[in-house]
């Protein structure tokens, strides 16, 4: 489906795996992200050969959530269109666009247009959400985001990729009209986490599946059963799987993998061992959130670009 997109072919290859990086490029830990020299790290992340920038989708910051909450302070959309619009290669992904949040026709406008001004440099992870202050300042009920996730999911396909469609939803109505710009190929299209739908909808649906990070024995279950209910629904192609992981990347280039919080504190020659196995069990691209590090992104990234992504570089594309 996607063997002429650019960005995908740069990120996936079934049996082969992919580095990028988790906006805000930062060590904040439990503060509030400064957002500074962000540009400016993105472009050092594209010289290295980091695939993607992934985005959160937060509005409000919530002291009772249990970190910042703040996603990269601005709207994941507008500040990933400014990424772009100062890079040239690195894609922009979202995990993830909260579906019952976002009405489906306007995301689809937005979506639409990023791809028609970056062709292929968008990478959309989609989910329910989690975060209830969010849901509460925009009215939406937290229980019935499985439902509206599922409503909002179809909306959008119908909206994005079908010329004058009929549309009958609780969204609103759409007959004889369509949406503009209209797109030449497909956005490919990631759910994150379960989005409160069970195996089989994930393997009928999306293009590939995003889960949160886990050990890599517990992530094995996890792509294993993923993978079995696409075949249950006869989906025989290449998708895709994607995991993020908080690193602290440890001065000490042999210090052992100690566990942190969604995340590990390792050193960088222990640090590609681990990625090793991660791409042996399944695992097509990894992301790093430095948010925990005890050293300066701009350090972290050098170093990671001068050693360990070196033995995981982005695709040859071949179009």
């Amino acid at each position: 489906m996607f063997e002429h997109h650019q960005t995908y072919q740069r990120m996936y290859k079934e049996g082969e795996l992919t580095l990028g990086l988790h906006i805000p490029l930062e060590n904040f830990q439990s503060n509030t992200p400064t957002m500074a020299n962000q540009v400016e790290l993105a472009q050092a992340a594209e010289g290295y050969g980091f695939t993607t920038l992934w985005l959160r989708d937060v509005i409000l910051e919530d002291p009772q959530f249990g970190d910042p909450a703040v996603g990269q302070i601005y709207d994941s959309l507008i500040f990933g269109t400014h990424l772009l619009s100062q890079t040239k290669q690195i894609a922009i992904g979202t995990s993830a666009l909260v579906l019952p949040l976002r009405h489906p026709l306007r995301m689809a406008k937005e979506v639409a247009t990023i791809e028609a001004l970056f062709p292929e440099r968008f990478i959309m992870g989609i989910s329910s959400g989690d975060r209830r202050a969010d849901f509460k300042g925009l009215g939406v009920v937290h229980s019935s985001r499985g439902s509206q996730f599922r409503e909002a999911f179809s909306y959008l396909e119908k909206a994005l990729y079908e010329n004058y469609p009929r549309i009958d939803s609780s969204y609103g109505h759409i007959e004889q009209a369509t949406l503009v710009p209209k797109l030449k190929n497909r956005i490919p299209t990631m759910v994150t986490g379960f989005a409160q739908q069970d195996l089989d909808w994930l393997g009928q649906n999306g293009d590939g599946w995003m889960y949160y990070p886990q050990g890599p024995m517990r992530q094995l279950e996890a792509i294993t059963a993923w993978r079995e209910s696409a075949d249950r629904q006869n989906h025989t192609e290449f998708r895709p799987f994607s995991m993020p992981m908080h690193l602290d990347l440890a001065e000490d280039p042999d210090e052992e993998a100690t566990p942190i919080r969604l995340g590990f504190r390792i050193g960088r020659n222990k640090l590609i061992e681990l990625i090793e196995v991660y791409k042996t069990i399944g695992v097509n691209h990894l992301f790093f959130a430095l948010f925990d590090s005890d050293r300066p992104a701009g350090e972290v990234i050098h170093e990671l670009g001068e050693y360990v992504l070196p033995h995981f570089p982005p695709h040859r594309i071949s179009l």
